[in-house]
Formats: C-alpha cells, structure tokens, sequence
C-alpha cells in the first residue's frame, strides 16, 4: 500500500509513536514560528529550559499583531522579544515586514519539512507541502530546545478537485465552501489533504487561503503536493533550492474522501457570528455595509490585491463607508506600489496600510460601532472581533472591494448597469 503526503512528510521525522488514527506520535520539528501577541510566554518558557541555542534547523520570531503603540506595554514586549532572539538563535522579523503566516510562506516554507507555530493559521504554509501545524506556546518551546512535538496522528481526508473556478470565483469561496459542507464543529482529529485535476488551476498563493482556512474548520491542519506550480512559486521567490517534489503514491489509502467541484463553486458569504454560517451571496439577499477590510493572512496576497483593485479602478467609495487596504507583507506592499495598486486603492477612498495583522485582530482606530456591518477579506467574524456590537461578514477581495458601494453586490452581474 502506497502513503499519501501525511504519511511522507511524517515517516522521515517520526520518533515516537505509531501513524494510525488516534495514536499519540512524537515527530522532530524542522522549523518554529512564533507571533508578538503569544510569542513571549514561549520564549520565556525556552528561557527556563537551560539551553544555549535554539536546535530546530529554524526559528522565527514575528512581530505582526500588536502593533498599535497606545502605550509603552507593547513596545517592551517587542524589545524583549528582539534580544531573546539574538540570544538564542532566532530569526527576528520587524514589526512592517509583514504577516507571519505570508512571510514564511514567501521565504522559509519548504515541502516536506515540518513547522509549528504558536498561531492557529500556521497550517497557512501547508500549501506548498509542509506539515504546518498550530500549537501552544509550551509545546513551540520545546521544540526550539530540541524536543519532539507529540499529537494525535489524524484521520486524512482527501478533497479531490474537480475542474476550475469560474470567472469571480475565488480560492476564498473555495475555502468557505468546504466550511459550508464540515461546519466548524466535529472536524478535530483530522487533515485534509488536497488532490485532484483541479489542482493544476490553484497556485499556491490560492493554496494558502484554502489552507489557511482550514484552522477554521478545527482540523490537526491542511497539506497539498509539492508539485510544479509549488516549484514555479519558489522559483519566482529565487528559492528554488528548497523546492522537491512531493505527491501521494497513486495507491495511498484515505480515512475519508470528498469531492469538491471548483466550476460549481458560487461567491460566498460567511455571516455574523461563525465563519461556517456560509451561503451563496445570491442567497444573502441586500446587506448594507459600513466597512471594508482588505487583507489578512488569507487575502492579503498580491494576487488579491490585484483582483480588489480591478474591480475598484475608476471607482469611489460611498460616503459614510470606511476602506482600509492591508497588505500581507512588505514584498506585497513593494510590488503593489510598483504595479499601481496602491494609487488606485487611494483614489477609490481607502487608507493604504503598513503590513500587519491590526486589521484582522480589530485593532482599528475606526472600530465598528454597534449595529455596524463589515465586508471583510479576513478568516473570523466572531462577535465583538471588528468592534463591540458589530457585524463581520467573511468575504473575497473582489466581493469587498465591490461592497464599498455601501451594499453587497453579487459580482458576478459586475460592473452594476
């Protein structure tokens, strides 16, 4: 019997355990990374280990979400964090350079190795055939002291993709699809691992917000191959060293399979107050909206940016409606401003961000206020997220981007006549 990519990627870095379903294993981790806002009880918890160096073959430190300076709190924490880095062997990652999740996709995401990361989305980087999980601080730690990372092995299920998105179809309403048939509830104990003919029309900047999505699903993490359009993504990032092929063996077995038509795919909404409360927008019906939000780590990519821009050239925002534009990291933001993205984004009326996660977290000066509602590109609209009382709704940068005429528009019928 042939071993799908789990299997692949686990074999080569087990070092305790069984991988069968629901049996405990121990595996050695290649990589860590860690985020401001959880990263400094991990690096306090290293502190207490005894150890001189970090051991993993690479450690992170990002500085991405608490980057609103209202007071001295944050600005200790990102200080400490720098010099416990030099100390110990980290790699620091300035706050402006850009979401953990995108930098390292962009810059140390490798097939076949192994990541953890004190954030639920690090299975982000499980699009180009890593096995990225999200982990607590203690278990990040201890992996940097050299320690193996148990968890329950998972049932995979495999998603075979079918055909194509049509045209205003986004990985995004991928993403939200497969959140509309699992729901956020019963999916612990399992991995979806990506297949199909399908698979050729995704890139990996598409992968990712598929992948990253999956945290929402609450399953152990997300992995598709390491194929040619993998090795193409790393070429274009000049590391095409770091890039092996990596698929399942045509006879791997699954624990589950399910089929996912990308041509039937519809835009999609998530509505107030769960990312699997998904319809089709069509099905919405009128919302109005007080605020679009463009960017996170799962629409913050060049390819999203360049999909809301389209739909926002020559066009102004309504009054009353707040625009803010954040790209995923500084190489995103570079070739936004050398394409013009940025220029058009600004005529249409939005504030042009830093690379972060403030956006995301509601870390806005121009919060929502109560009874308010947001279009937004992000992953969570739990109650309270964007601002106490409002109203997030989970959507692709082409379906915000049209939402700054003050109401959801189905973009398919797009432009408006």
């Amino acid at each position: 019997m042939g071993r799908n990519l789990l299997e692949k990627i686990v074999a080569p870095h087990l070092v305790a355990g069984e991988m069968r379903p629901g049996c405990e294993v121990g595996i050695a981790v290649d990589q860590t990374l860690t985020q401001d806002a959880l990263g400094t009880m991990a690096y306090l918890q290293l502190e207490g280990m005894g150890v001189e160096r970090v051991k993993t073959k690479l450690s992170i430190s990002y500085v991405d979400h608490l980057t609103l300076q209202s007071g001295f709190e944050n600005a200790d924490d990102h200080r400490y964090l720098q010099t416990v880095a030099q100390k110990y062997g980290v790699l620091y990652s300035k706050p402006g350079n850009g979401i953990c999740h995108q930098v390292h996709l962009e810059r140390f995401s490798r097939p076949g190795w192994t990541l953890i990361g004190s954030d639920s989305h690090t299975p982000t980087c499980g699009a180009t055939g890593m096995l990225a999980i999200g982990a607590g601080g203690l278990d990040v730690a201890a992996a940097m002291a050299g320690k193996a990372f148990h968890f329950t092995y998972p049932r995979v299920v495999r998603v075979n993709l079918i055909g194509a998105l049509r045209p205003w179809s986004t990985a995004k309403d991928a993403a939200l699809e497969i959140l509309r048939r699992l729901t956020t509830k019963g999916n612990v104990g399992k991995l979806l691992e990506f297949g199909g003919e399908g698979l050729a029309g995704l890139s990996v900047p598409e992968r990712a917000t598929i992948a990253n999505m999956g945290a929402e699903l609450g399953i152990t993490s997300s992995i598709f191959p390491s194929d040619a359009v993998t090795r193409q993504f790393l070429q274009a990032q000049q590391r095409l060293s770091a890039w092996m092929a990596l698929v399942p063996d045509a006879d791997a077995a699954y624990d589950e399979e399910m089929d996912l038509d990308l041509g039937a795919i519809e835009p999609n909404v998530a509505l107030p107050h769960s990312p699997g409360n998904v319809c089709t927008v069509r099905q919405a019906g009128d919302i109005a909206v007080d605020q679009v939000l463009i960017g996170s780590c799962t629409n913050a990519r060049i390819e999203d940016l360049r999909q809301a821009a389209a739909v926002l050239d020559g066009r102004k925002k309504a009054d009353g409606v707040d625009l803010l534009v954040v790209p995923g990291s500084q190489q995103v933001r570079d070739q936004a401003e050398a394409e013009g993205l940025d220029r058009i984004f600004k005529a249409a009326g939005a504030q042009w961000r830093h690379a972060g996660c403030s956006m995301c977290l509601g870390m806005n000066p121009d919060q929502l206020r109560p009874g308010q509602r947001c279009a937004s590109t992000s992953n969570r609209n739990f109650e309270g997220r964007q601002g106490k009382g409002g109203r997030t709704h989970l959507v692709s940068p082409r379906m915000a981007a049209a939402a700054v005429a003050g109401r959801f528009v189905d973009i398919r019928s797009w432009p408006p006549a």
